[in-house]
């Protein structure tokens, strides 16, 4: 099953410099370790030493926040977009 992940900017080297690609998985975390196999070493980017999503990085599938539905348990489908965004900080005073 094809799932489309936007990836962001930063970790594009490790893609390529592709913002798109197409992995697959069943669900947010198969499809986290099948990026890795994929594009070796983005998973640290995305996961802390436990494999949990870090805190700073934002994964959406078809636009809804991960963190509000099942985790890394989501379930994928043949056709969804992920979009991994990494998050913003700072500003002026």
């Amino acid at each position: 099953m094809a799932v489309k992940v936007r990836v962001p900017t930063p970790l594009q080297k490790l893609t390529g410099n592709r913002a798109e690609v197409e992995v697959n998985g069943k669900n947010v975390g198969e499809l986290i370790e099948n990026l890795e196999k994929d594009f070796p070493g983005i998973k640290e980017r995305i996961c802390d030493d436990q494999g949990k999503v870090r805190r700073f990085i934002n994964i959406y599938v078809n636009e809804e926040d991960v963190r509000f539905l099942k985790q890394d348990a989501t379930p994928l489908k043949d056709g969804d977009e992920v979009s991994i965004i990494p998050a913003i900080a700072g500003g002026s005073r």
